[in-house]
């Protein structure tokens, strides 16, 4: 399904030179309090929308090194991983690095990994946090998570930053559960599309695996409709983006964690997940750079008015 818009889009020059503050590294921004009063009343909206039975977690930039590595995404997505890196050894280590910096040289070739990378999904900490409970239960597990997330893709497209926010609601149970939930999300984010007056439509897409093998993935993946994403435009020109995600990973976490039912079965898993940047430049983009202009339905909708 797709929608159209009469607004006159917004050049992308214009969104930046109001809403953002360069900070010298690509797709690396500061944020004006415009902008963030937009991402704040769009994360309240999403908040409204929580299921019932939701357990809600926030996370930190940061995440367990070896628990992402146990998942697999270094084999899937190696060129997207940020590790976090400090310096260690003793006083006399650490201030030989500090006087290469002095003389110019690359002292960071001194540093080690801290056993972290930065998050590139709000989602992957919660999976080892569900198998601690114990047994999946009948009715299966909801979870509200966020965090701020990192993939290293510098590019000078707004919609694509290397720092961004995302919020997903994850579901953990049996395959047909899963479902169901994601086609209740799928017909749910259409109706905040409509409500935000933002031209959209849904694709069948595929993460952006790594190298040849993960372009049999990728495929794979398109084939059996285990990701969808609702597109909207956001850039000037170029083709729409990925605004919000509607993912099945069937039994990959439940087979990584040990997520199991009280029968044994392993669990299946899926998320909706929802680019907080993204949705808030989409709004900036198709309504304008003055928010108080924008449709009253809309003001309404974000309770703006």
């Amino acid at each position: 399904m797709e929608t159209a818009t009469k607004s006159k889009r917004v050049a992308d020059g214009n969104i930046l030179d109001r809403l953002f503050r360069p900070m010298g590294v690509e797709g690396v921004y500061a944020r004006t309090r415009e902008y963030e009063e937009v991402a704040d009343v769009l994360q309240q909206l999403i908040s409204r929308h929580r299921p019932d039975d939701a357990e809600v977690f926030r996370f930190p930039p940061v995440m367990s090194l070896r628990q992402l590595e146990t998942q697999g995404y270094l084999n899937s997505f190696p060129q997207l991983l940020g590790c976090v890196c400090a310096l260690h050894g003793t006083e006399t280590d650490v201030s030989a690095a500090v006087d290469r910096a002095r003389r110019g040289a690359d002292w960071t070739s001194e540093t080690t990994s801290a056993d972290l990378v930065l998050s590139p999904a709000a989602c992957y900490p919660i999976y080892p946090i569900a198998a601690e409970k114990g047994p999946v239960p009948a009715r299966g597990l909801t979870f509200d998570v966020a965090a701020d997330c990192f993939r290293h893709e510098p590019s000078k497209d707004l919609d694509r930053l290397q720092s961004f926010r995302m919020r997903e609601y994850v579901r953990i149970g049996a395959p047909a559960q899963i479902a169901t939930f994601r086609e209740q999300w799928m017909q749910r984010a259409q109706s905040i599309a409509e409500a935000l007056q933002l031209p959209y439509r849904f694709d069948r897409a595929s993460d952006p695996f790594f190298g040849r093998v993960g372009q049999l993935m990728a495929a794979n993946q398109i084939e059996q409709a285990l990701k969808f994403e609702l597109l909207i435009p956001v850039r000037a020109e170029g083709g729409p983006t990925a605004c919000m995600s509607f993912n099945y990973h069937r039994d990959h976490f439940g087979k990584t964690w040990g997520l199991t039912d009280e029968s044994g079965e392993t669990a299946h898993s899926g998320c909706v997940a929802f680019g907080i940047d993204r949705l808030a430049l989409a709004l900036f983009a198709t309504h304008g750079l003055i928010v108080g202009a924008w449709p009253r339905a809309v003001l309404q909708v974000l309770r703006l008015d």
